[in-house]
Parts: structure tokens; C-alpha cells; sequence
């Protein structure tokens, strides 16, 4: 009976974490306020490119159609691109007097509790803070943000998953056995099972069926095989 060498079950692990890893990056950048990266991202072609060869190297199936319209042969202006994608992640995260798809799990989970939610001290967003300062990290410099907006929570899974493939150090101090589980990988499982796939897949939902922009519906269809 021939067996798979234990280097190469590493290695093999090691990929599988690195890739979850840029998939998970490529979610929290496309549901950050939109900067001229990503709309020159987008323009060109290069994002919907990205989002592919992820869903690909993960042995995901994205639905027909998943990059919405194509892009044609000259791309569109950059400039314009991201005027328009502003202006649709005001509209769909941030709106006036209520944004059309919320980005923050408190929001989702007070809602499923039948209560109204806080930001930054209803019961959910404070266990992702918790969370996220077991594992090291805390509130960024110079932002305000609650914790548990959907890029931030893209950006933990990111971590975990760098922090698993050695691509990554934890915080100076920190040994990784005294992350939530007793590793990056535990860690990784507990925030999906207990926080991201609680939430995550009916935000991708109401994002694909709300969303006026077809890159908007594109990062939902993405969003929507990675998270499970």
C-alpha cells in the first residue's frame, strides 16, 4: 500500500492555508470602502481574473455568469469605476437613513435575537472584539470601526490562515498555543463556525440581490462558495 510522504501532506497543507489565505484577502479588499487600487482592479479585468484562480485552487465552483458583465476590450475608465463603486458602497453599506445591506455581524445577529442592535456594544460585535484580542490584534490606528464589519472579519480569517501557513508571526509575546483553540487552525474553525458562516452567507445573499453594480454581485457569488 504506498503512502503520502509527511513533507509532502505539509507542503500540500501549507498550499491549502496560503490559498485560503489570498482568498480571504481578496474578500476584505473588495469590501473595504472602494481606493483607486481597486478600482483599476476591477476596470481592468485583473479582479474577476484573481477571484477565479482562487475559487479555482480551492476546488470551488462559481456560479454561470459570476463576473456579471465583461469587461470590454479597453476596460473602463478607472476613475469612473471608482466614482461608481463609491458611490454603491455608500448606497448598499452605509446609506441614508438605512444602508440597503449591512456590514457588520452585530447587526445580522440582533436581528436573529429580535432585539435592536448597537454598534461596537451589542452582545455579537463585542464577542468578535473578544475574539480578535485573543488572538493579538485589537482595534487599527487612527480607525473607529466596529470589529465585526465583514472586511475586518476577512482580514482575521486571513490572518489565522497566514498564521497556519507560516506566512505570518504572531504579535511579539504571543505563542500561538494561546490562540482561541490552541492554534491558527483551531482558531480559524472556531471564528468561521461560531461567527462567519452564522452571518456571512445571508449577507452574501442579500448583497447579490440588492446590488445595483455587477462587481458588487460578483464579490456576493465569491463570498457566498468561500464561506461555505
Amino acid at each position: 500500500m504506498e503512502t503520502t510522504p509527511a513533507k509532502d501532506l505539509t507542503l500540500e497543507s501549507e498550499a491549502l492555508w496560503r490559498t485560503r489565505a489570498t482568498a480571504w484577502e481578496l474578500l476584505a479588499f473588495s469590501l473595504r470602502y472602494p481606493d483607486a487600487e481597486l478600482a483599476g482592479a476591477v476596470a481592468s479585468g485583473e479582479w474577476a481574473e484573481a477571484a477565479r484562480e482562487v475559487a479555482d485552487a480551492l476546488g470551488l465552483a462559481l456560479p454561470e455568469g459570476f463576473a456579471g458583465e465583461p469587461a470590454p476590450a479597453g476596460g473602463h475608465a478607472p476613475g469612473a469605476r471608482l466614482h461608481s463603486l463609491r458611490a454603491e458602497a455608500t448606497r448598499l453599506f452605509v446609506g441614508a437613513p438605512d444602508e440597503a445591506c449591512s456590514p457588520y455581524e452585530g447587526v445580522w445577529r440582533a436581528a436573529d435575537d429580535g432585539v435592536q442592535a448597537l454598534l461596537f456594544v451589542n452582545p455579537h460585535s463585542m464577542e468578535v472584539e473578544r475574539f480578535m484580542r485573543a488572538c493579538g490584534l485589537g482595534q487599527p490606528e487612527g480607525t473607529n470601526e466596529p470589529l465585526d464589519h465583514i472586511a475586518t472579519e476577512c482580514e482575521l480569517l486571513q490572518y489565522l490562515a497566514m498564521l497556519e501557513a507560516g506566512l505570518a508571526g504572531p504579535p511579539e509575546g504571543m505563542d500561538p498555543a494561546d490562540l482561541p483553540g490552541g492554534s491558527p487552525a483551531a482558531a480559524y474553525g472556531k471564528f468561521l463556525g461560531d461567527h462567519a458562516r452564522a452571518w456571512m452567507p445571508r449577507f452574501a445573499e442579500k448583497l447579490g440581490a440588492e446590488s445595483r453594480e455587477p462587481f458588487y454581485r460578483a464579490v456576493a457569488r465569491l463570498l457566498g462558495v468561500i464561506v461555505g
